[in-house]
């Protein structure tokens, strides 16, 4: 469990002061906010251990020093996003904190913001969330930069497809260049300066999550600034519960859609040397859940992550301040109360697990089939539907209403277009990940890891024609291709290259859509719902908007059998064709797993031990786990992690452990975590032990300590508190002389 911060494997942003409460001892702490207390709460946390990095909002904060001119002698008001009536686009009201336009001269004054963090000594930057809401577009500062980036005069998003595809291109490009200039401007202070090299990172939302939310950001187009070092994604239990629709019933789905988020942010750096943490919330910005509410999400985004192995880096939590010194609605309804100790135990546990999570994979079951689910940036650009009736559609009318997120009136953000291609193979076991069609043409090698991939143009466009020749190629090597369109989506006749009058000359007829661009590149003129073969691959094409898949039971049916068509075509059989109602992976010792509901089966899933459940706060062994449907379950294998010299080591715990040492008579370590919450730890131990106890660093006298031995494994379970010090020492004996 040791291990170096310098790995920075875990960590945290908090805006307040260090409080030993939400001490968490993860490797690095990301100090939020650039107000004039910022150096020295840098300061504190360092003295405390942690590496430092700051995090700020790009898109929006308390920086009314600017828009009020304070900062350059100028207002800087026109430069709020604004929506089609005029209003501001806020993120707070009381000061008012707009979202901002990202001009040039914005950049500049947050980089002056974050020159005196760089010169606090912060190792790292993360600019969160470049959000430009689908909704504005119509500030005087947008329309500027619309003729400069167009050469020609503003359009009001709202009034044609096309004219909201050009505003959304047009705001993450925006993004795109304040961040460039500003991180490799801070790059260079920090160099000349101080030798020192900062890193700049992206806190950020999934594109899955923005495209259902209706907001514009940079995404895959970062991983083209030399500057950017890397992402953290951020998904929690608020933007997974984000209701979708299966098979006619619209309801939340925390874990598929946690799946399809964190999926979608692992394929955003693979083939790059690009850092991505996973974040974690074990509540949510919605004050109005329960305790109970608030685990059985944050158990589920867990799991979903772990099944994505290609991240072994986590913030294990944003705000642990509010987790730990927090109130919640009580569960009988009758007021508020703070988190319960068990459910503050399991949180350690987990979060001292995830900086261990850097480890061989193992498949628990016979190698899964894996589709890959294409999706590009261009998603997020085309969120208005101009035919109210089309699938899909809701009652978007142009623009966003105003609050939908708060009101409830979530229809619009059911993205069925994308969850009817995606939730009828999750539902049954087959492993899905949306594959970021925008790298296609960044790496030569993306796609060769797929073997099986679906695709629709009717939620997104391709943004260069040289995608498809990579596309072609990959499936005249032997890959399968599910095409799912009628060409309905209105977006098809946008200016685009796919309507350049050039290529129109050469097709016959013209081209309707990027589809058929594609179709020719291909050399075929498929039969609807038939399997073709093209070169030693196959394609399979779905006419049929995708979004109806999302409408009934038949139409998620009807996606699995020309998915299982098309592999079998190309195999010859269906054998690799396996629905079940589980997922499983195992990461070392560490046995990760989810039951699904809607599925294929109703039975438990059950896991053979022995076993040490890691969301107990007790850390009992199991002889063996059984999972029901719509469970989730983290365990640590017995058997599989014991030390081969049989020595003192560690399982889990929910502090930090360090400094363990063994001796003939026993053996102790130190155990760091938040003050006075009740600790636990389980530990290989090759003797039964005779006693144990603890000593606070606040407290010169030792306490005894609970301890149970378990003798079939050989382990020892110890429970303890940190003190108000933050550090324990426990002693565990099993003979004299300790």
């Amino acid at each position: 469990m040791s291990r170096n911060r310098n790995e920075e494997r875990t960590g945290f942003q908090e805006s307040a002061p260090y409080h030993p409460d939400y001490d968490l001892q993860t490797d690095f702490v990301m100090v939020y906010g650039i107000d004039e207390t910022m150096p020295q709460r840098i300061q504190a946390w360092k003295d405390k251990g942690y590496i430092v990095h700051l995090m700020t909002g790009v898109a929006w904060g308390e920086y009314n020093d600017y828009l009020d001119g304070a900062f350059d002698g100028e207002e800087h008001w026109d430069e709020a996003q604004t929506d089609r009536h005029g209003d501001m686009i806020l993120h707070g009201k009381q000061p008012v904190i707009p979202y901002m336009v990202p001009t040039i001269s914005f950049g500049r004054y947050i980089a002056e913001r974050i020159r005196i963090a760089v010169d606090a000594g912060v190792e790292a930057i993360h600019l969160e969330e470049p959000e430009f809401w689908v909704n504005g577009g119509y500030s005087e500062a947008f329309k500027r930069e619309w003729q400069l980036y167009y050469k020609e005069p503003w359009t009001a998003p709202h009034t044609s497809p096309e004219a909201q595809y050009r505003a959304s291109k047009l705001k993450a490009y925006l993004y795109t260049r304040v961040l460039d200039r500003l991180c490799a401007e801070m790059k260079d202070y920090a160099l000349k300066r101080y030798d020192r090299v900062l890193r700049f990172y992206v806190p950020t939302h999934s594109l899955v999550n923005y495209t259902q939310w209706r907001i514009v950001s940079p995404q895959s187009q970062l991983i083209e600034l030399p500057s950017i070092d890397g992402y953290i994604a951020q998904i929690w239990t608020g933007t997974s519960r984000t209701p979708n629709v299966y098979e006619g019933v619209r309801k939340e789905r925390t874990f598929e859609t946690a799946y399809l988020e964190y999926g979608v942010m692992q394929e955003l750096v693979r083939g790059t040397d690009r850092r991505m943490w996973f974040l974690h919330d074990p509540i949510e910005d919605n004050p109005n859940h329960t305790w109970t509410d608030y685990q059985q999400n944050y158990l589920k985004t867990v799991v979903a992550s772990l099944l994505h192995p290609g991240v072994a880096h986590y913030e294990v939590s944003p705000w642990p301040r509010r987790i730990f010194k927090g109130s919640y609605p009580a569960e009988d309804g009758r007021g508020k109360e703070r988190i319960p100790p068990e459910y503050a135990t399991t949180l350690l546990q987990v979060m001292h697990t995830l900086g261990n999570m850097e480890q061989n994979v193992h498949q628990a079951d016979e190698e899964p089939l894996q589709v890959g689910l294409l999706i590009a940036d261009s998603a997020m650009f085309q969120r208005m539907k101009s035919d109210p009736n089309a699938p899909g559609a809701g009652k978007y009318d142009g623009t966003d209403p105003e609050g939908f997120l708060e009101t409830g009136d979530t229809e619009l953000l059911d993205f069925s277009p994308f969850y009817g291609l995606a939730l009828p193979l999750i539902k049954h076991g087959i492993p899905v990940r949306p594959v970021q069609l925008d790298n296609v043409r960044r790496y030569s090698s993306y796609l060769s890891s797929y073997r099986v991939l679906v695709l629709s143009y009717e939620f997104m466009k391709p943004e260069y024609p040289d995608i498809h020749n990579a596309l072609a190629q990959w499936v005249r090597d032997g890959g399968a291709l599910i095409y799912v369109g009628d060409d309905s989506d209105p977006y098809h006749n946008i200016r685009h290259w796919w309507n350049d009058d050039r290529l129109r000359n050469e097709a016959e007829g013209g081209l309707r859509s990027p589809r058929e661009h594609l179709f020719t590149q291909l050399g075929v003129r498929p039969v609807k719902e038939q399997v073709h073969a093209v070169g030693q691959g196959a394609l399979t094409w779905l006419e049929v908007n995708p979004a109806e898949l999302a409408l009934s039971a038949a139409g998620a049916d009807r996606l699995r059998q020309a998915v299982k068509r098309t592999v079998s075509f190309l195999r010859g059989n269906d054998a690799d064709w396996k629905p079940k109602h589980y997922y499983k992976l195992q990461r070392g010792p560490y046995v990760i797993a989810s039951v699904l509901e809607e599925s294929v089966s109703r039975k438990p899933l059950v896991i053979p031990g022995p076993l040490v459940d890691l969301f107990d706060p007790k850390l009992r062994v199991l002889e063996q786990a059984i999972l029901e449907p719509g469970r989730q379950g983290l365990h640590f294998d017995v058997t599989a992690g014991r030390p081969s010299d049989h020595q003192v080591a560690v399982i889990a715990a929910s502090s930090r452990i360090e400094e363990l040492i063994q001796t003939e008579a026993g053996f102790h370590f130190s155990a760091r975590g938040p003050a006075n919450l009740r600790a636990s730890a389980r530990l290989y131990c090759p003797t039964k032990p005779l006693s144990a106890h603890y000593a606070c660093q606040d407290s010169s006298q030792p306490v005894s300590m609970a301890w149970d031995w378990d003798s079939a494994t050989q382990t020892v379970l110890l429970e303890y508190e940190h003190g108000n010090g933050n550090h324990a020492k426990v002693h565990v004996s099993w003979g004299e002389g300790s």
